[in-house]
């Protein structure tokens, strides 16, 4: 079997430590001296931040508190990647996914897994997989969620998420509140748990985006007469994919790839460019 030029998953782990910086430099710069004059609060970095702002936008011509119109162009970044190639941005781009895969790795490395063998079930007791019977009416709750801020965010003053982002909490430097405390110790205990609990579970702009799985023109495609279900795709995806070969366009996905890195039938689980809905 010919080796592979490149890993997919070194190239996304490089992404996504990038990704982390950016959002630690971010933070950074909103503690400095100076913060009030340098322009823009935290959240307006966000882009959900456009999601939660848009509808007061619309109605008002205002923004709510935190928030600018910056949200709404990386939102529309977000969007056009997620177009292209469905949700990708939660698998390569977002810092919220990145330091979820950094703790599940350290979660299977404290919990018994000395080395990593691609394809086989791991050793360790965790990250865990919840129940198949919780996780389905878990899997839902994102949505609503996203639909429950998008209403408050009618008549409110802040983003609804402001006091109790996931984001805020690992990257802002301003832990100020035990809620926001709170918020932080929960996010990291279900990662080291669950791997990407908030992804699978919580995130509303996963919710926003997870439809373009159904069209994205950039798309994961298995040759089903290469393929021999063997099974080891599943092993390795981080959202928990049920029969992966068959449901490449599923909603969860979040083409991290590691279905193709792991296929070991060269040019059975491919990337291709192309409008066909499976």
């Amino acid at each position: 079997m010919k080796t592979r030029p490149h890993s997919l998953t070194r190239s996304r782990r490089w992404l996504q430590g990038t990704a982390v910086l950016a959002a630690f430099l971010i933070g950074l710069r909103h503690i400095m001296p100076g913060e009030t004059s340098s322009g823009g609060s935290f959240d307006a970095f966000c882009p959900f931040g456009g999601v939660e702002t848009l509808l007061p936008y619309l109605m008002t011509g205002q923004t709510l508190k935190t928030t600018n119109l910056l949200n709404f162009s990386l939102l529309l970044g977000v969007v056009g990647v997620s177009l292209l190639a469905g949700r990708a941005f939660c698998g390569w781009l977002c810092p919220l996914g990145a330091v979820q895969d950094g703790l599940a790795w350290a979660a299977r490395r404290l919990s018994g897994e000395k080395r990593h063998i691609r394809g086989k079930r791991s050793a360790s007791r965790f990250p865990t997989r919840l129940p198949p019977k919780a996780d389905k009416w878990l899997r839902p709750a994102k949505y609503l969620i996203l639909g429950l801020i998008i209403w408050v965010s009618i008549t409110a003053v802040y983003p609804p998420l402001h006091f109790i982002c996931p984001v805020r909490a690992l990257f802002s430097f301003q832990l100020k509140t035990p809620l926001l405390w709170s918020v932080l110790i929960t996010f990291i205990v279900t990662s080291l748990l669950v791997e990407r609990f908030w992804c699978k579970y919580l995130c509303p702009l996963g919710a926003l985006i997870a439809i373009t799985n159904k069209f994205s023109p950039l798309h994961i495609a298995v040759d089903q007469e290469r393929c021999n279900k063997c099974g080891r795709c599943d092993v390795e995806c981080p959202m928990d994919i049920i029969e992966v070969s068959a449901n490449t366009r599923d909603a969860e996905c979040i083409r991290c790839l590691e279905c193709v890195e792991t296929c070991a039938r060269q040019e059975t689980v491919t990337l291709k460019l192309g409008t066909r809905i499976q």
